[in-house]
């Protein structure tokens, strides 16, 4: 019985919404002081409301009212006035619940004869105020390449996609999602090309979202998450429209957000994390190259530390003869065990990284240089910790910053923290243990229903042609496989030239 009287209150209370009256809602956006509402003209009974925070003044003051005033006279119904004010977006409606939505989103509300229930409703949004006009790219910088990132404003977004891909198969589906934010949000896909089953996924995950207020995509990407109960991001978040276009090129599927200047796609893959733009920009022999130098700064990072610690608690007899000296000599005053050692280098780097992201950038860059030699320095002589481990440390940490998503970035800080204690109570046996842990993990993982580890698992050997490496234009003709897009061929190289070279 009790669920039942629950039941029949929320139906209640949803009805009771959706009969909200004009009044009530004219009288509820009256509390608030930026509510102003007036009337034109007193002959016509024309009636303006609006919120001033929301809409753009000049278009109030040049455009609509002189539209207005000059051709009053000629104004006998509601009909009348679209055809002297200077807009597109005019819509008559006489739902309560649309015009309240539309009252809160920047549209000027006119009500033409007190009596009528019809309601002209005027976009007049002051759509650019307090967006930032400059949209290079801040946190995914590169050296060859395009600058141009994405920014809070999702109008202004839509415009640098659709500039992109100048093709009518390029399709925006938007979704409102927050109770209290109504969020403008948009789903981007290639329609003939990204496979419908992954546009069904996200559309379906974000029609189920009930949340309050969304500040950033990264929440979205958090809440439709595969699995949230992990450290590793799930679906590849960036600002940067040229990584955006290729995901999309690809098959994958774009979630864009009103208010963040961040792009989610998705299905990714752990690869995706590791692949830069700059890449494609290079030779293919140099982009290969750097992308394998991430892949092992990666792995360097994950395994220095904890090595170092087992070594030096379990198995001193796999040091060389010519590095024990030296090694026992760096660690003679030392007074503590090596995990003590390295847990404290590594929770001192990672306070100078979060203090130097924190503070100004100048300031920053300071704290991190200066802070990072005076304690270093005075590590050492304090005996507090050794010159070898304070130089694997350091090298873990600016490996780790070879990973071109700051989300990857994290994670691997994360883990090695883990791996560190297992290194110091099993010595080797625990670092392979934890990264057995860590592979099985990974292996679970799945993004909108698809294999995180793909083309490692399962084994897909066509797609290793731009995965490790980055094969050359003539050998990535082909969308990736696991994908499963529905246009397999992206282009045709140019078989001609090659014809000739070879003669």
């Amino acid at each position: 019985m009790s669920f039942k009287f629950i039941d029949r209150f929320l139906n209640n209370q949803k009805s009771e919404n959706e009969t909200k009256s004009i009044k009530t809602i004219f009288q509820q956006a009256a509390k608030s002081s930026d509510f102003h509402q007036f009337s034109l003209s007193e002959e016509q009974d024309i009636t303006i409301s609006y919120y001033k925070s929301m809409v753009d003044p000049k278009k109030i003051n040049d455009l609509l009212l002189p539209s207005i005033q000059e051709h009053i006279k000629k104004i006998s119904k509601m009909n009348d006035i679209k055809k002297y004010i200077p807009f597109e977006d005019v819509h008559v409606t006489s739902n309560p619940l649309d015009i309240e939505k539309r009252l809160i989103k920047g549209y000027v509300i006119l009500q033409f004869k007190a009596s009528s229930e019809d309601f002209l409703t005027i976009n007049v949004e002051n759509a650019n105020l307090g967006y930032r006009e400059n949209n290079d790219t801040e946190n995914e910088f590169s050296v060859i390449g395009p600058k141009v990132g994405f920014v809070e404003n999702i109008g202004i977004n839509l415009h640098l996609l659709r500039k992109q891909i100048a093709v009518p198969e390029l399709v925006f589906e938007e979704i409102t999602i927050g109770t209290m934010s109504k969020t403008e949000v948009v789903i981007a896909y290639l329609d003939g090309i990204t496979n419908p089953e992954y546009i069904q996924t996200v559309r379906q995950r974000l029609k189920d979202i009930d949340f309050d207020v969304i500040f950033d995509n990264s929440q979205i990407d958090q809440i439709i998450s595969d699995n949230s109960n992990t450290p590793f991001p799930i679906f590849l978040s960036t600002e940067r429209i040229d990584r955006v276009i290729y995901a999309m090129v690809s098959g994958q599927v774009a979630i864009l957000s009103n208010g963040s200047p961040y792009i989610i796609t998705g299905p990714t893959t752990i690869l995706d994390f590791f692949i830069s733009p700059e890449d494609y920009y290079l030779n293919w022999v140099l982009g290969s190259f750097f992308r394998i130098i991430r892949i092992i700064s990666v792995i360097f990072s994950l395994f220095a530390t904890p090595i170092y610690v087992a070594i030096l608690t379990f198995h001193y007899e796999v040091v060389p003869d010519d590095l024990l000296e030296p090694l026992i000599s760096s660690r003679a005053h030392v007074p503590f065990p090596p995990v003590l050692e390295a847990i404290f280098l590594e929770i001192t780097i990672e306070l100078l990284r979060e203090a130097g992201a924190r503070l100004p950038t100048k300031i920053g860059q300071t704290l991190g240089i200066v802070g990072g030699i005076v304690i270093g320095q005075a590590s050492v002589q304090a005996a507090l910790t050794s010159n070898v481990l304070l130089i694997i440390v350091s090298l873990s940490a600016l490996a780790s910053f070879t990973t071109p998503i700051f989300k990857m970035s994290n994670a691997i800080r994360l883990i090695r923290f883990p791996l560190i204690l297992f290194a110091a109570f099993l010595g080797g046996f625990g670092i392979i243990l934890g990264f057995v842990l860590l592979l099985g993990h990974l292996l679970k993982l799945k993004s909108l229903g698809n294999p995180y580890m793909v083309p490692l698992f399962p084994f897909r050997i066509k797609n290793f042609r731009d995965s490790f490496i980055r094969s050359s234009y003539k050998f990535s003709t082909t969308r990736s496989r696991f994908l499963r897009p529905l246009s397999l061929k992206r282009y045709t190289p140019n078989q001609d030239k090659d014809d000739m070279n070879n003669e």
